[in-house]
């Protein structure tokens, strides 16, 4: 059956399977380390610390992948990826009294460039794999696989915090490395060895993009990104835990199910922006959907005194929607404004943008809430998203090709 299908949609279903799996294993590691490291005492900020290199290491990896992709091919940087990880994995085995936070923030390095060059990898070739008159096309693939990958993301959050409960801390990491390793070695037999290699070699000095459009849309996600994580990675799950008294299955469960809502709404979001009119959308979009999303934030701020599970539970699912509608038209634009020779090199430095915007987000979640609680993170993250949709006022109005296929 798979040997039946064309080439390039084989190539699709191997990039995207590696990248699912890959997903749940990165989303399970993030529930298991905020949660168990909770457990043993870390405050808020010494658990957002813990993910400092995480984030620095995908800036620095988004940078220079695109330009590794570009040179060697995106096979190699993805299976790169898959091996780094359970190298990672593999380091968060040993006995809780040798976990020290130099060696656990050492693992968390490895996992951000594993996690990064995995992503890097998986949009660049979708942008090879579909012809480029067809950008409706494009788009829906782009959707798929960035709505599957958060919707498995949401997954391993669940899986992160059942594994917590039943098998404990070390016992998950040994068996996520396992399957990882599984799936490594079939990639390294399936993906085509020439995907995504420059006919040009791109130099080292060519990591930078020259490009407006990529450049604009860059400085919009980091804002973007900053916004989400700078609530949601550490101060949620703390708050929900001290708080309100949640215990790990529930915050697993809780913010898993919010996640796979997110992705499913990424995957459909084709059709909520235009689709079926024969469009495909541009900066205008990308604007006014930034600029509705910055309400939300601002308002669960002005309520969360009121009945806080209820207002963030009803706020969450408002913004899971209106965050994914804005991520997937990130995401389309991007590959859609990335040129075609050496992809990999616009779209890792995109891609380092909204690392950096993690890493803001990350850091800032840990200090402002432990200084001034949720209700600041939730500002600030109003803040953020205002200046992403006011960069996004700049952005290219008309797309080439913005007519999509209805055949595709």
């Amino acid at each position: 059956m798979f040997s039946r299908l064309a080439p390039e949609v084989r190539q699709y279903l191997v990039v995207t399977g590696n990248y699912w799996v890959f997903t749940l294993s990165d989303g399970a590691l993030r529930m298991l380390v905020v949660l168990h490291f909770h457990q043993l005492g870390y405050s808020p900020l010494e658990v957002a610390m813990l993910f400092l290199f995480y984030e620095v290491f995908g800036v620095v990896t988004n940078l220079v992948g695109g330009w590794l992709g570009a040179r060697i091919g995106l096979n190699r940087t993805m299976n790169l990826g898959l091996a780094l990880q359970v190298v990672a994995l593999g380091m968060l085995t040993l006995p809780a009294a040798w976990l020290t936070v130099p060696w656990v923030m050492g693992a968390q390095a490895l996992s951000g460039v594993a996690k990064d060059l995995n992503k890097m990898s998986a949009k660049s070739s979708i942008k090879l794999l579909v012809p480029n008159d067809r950008q409706g096309v494009l788009y829906k693939w782009v959707a798929a696989l960035t709505g599957s990958k958060n919707a498995l993301k949401g997954v391993g959050f669940f899986l992160g915090g059942a594994l917590l409960s039943t098998v404990g801390f070390t016992g998950s990491m040994v068996g996520m490395a396992g399957v990882l390793l599984g799936v490594w070695l079939l990639s390294l037999v399936l993906l085509r060895r020439d995907l995504g290699k420059a006919k040009n070699k791109p130099k080292f000095s060519q990591m930078l993009s020259k490009s407006r459009a990529v450049n604009l849309l860059s400085a919009a996600r980091l804002f973007l990104f900053g916004a989400r994580d700078v609530w949601f990675v550490v101060a949620l799950p703390v708050f929900l835990a001290t708080s309100l008294g949640w215990d790990f299955w529930r915050i697993g469960g809780f913010l898993a199910a919010w996640l796979i809502g997110y992705g499913a709404v990424q995957s459909v979001a084709p059709w909520v922006t235009g689709r079926r009119s024969s469009k495909v959308p541009d900066g205008r979009a990308a604007f006014a959907w930034a600029a509705v999303l910055a309400v939300v934030p601002a308002a669960m701020a002005l309520l969360l005194g009121l009945e806080p599970q209820t207002v963030l539970v009803a706020g969450l699912a408002v913004f899971g929607v209106l965050f994914a509608v804005n991520s997937s038209l990130h995401s389309y634009l991007i590959v859609s404004y990335a040129a075609e020779d050496g992809v990999s090199l616009d779209v890792g430095f995109y891609y380092m943008a909204n690392a950096m915007g993690r890493l803001l987000g990350t850091v800032l979640s840990g200090w402002v809430f432990q200084a001034a609680g949720l209700a600041a993170c939730l500002w600030v993250s109003a803040g953020f998203i205002v200046v992403a949709a006011l960069v996004s006022m700049a952005l290219p109005r008309h797309l080439p090709g913005a007519r999509t296929s209805r055949t595709g």
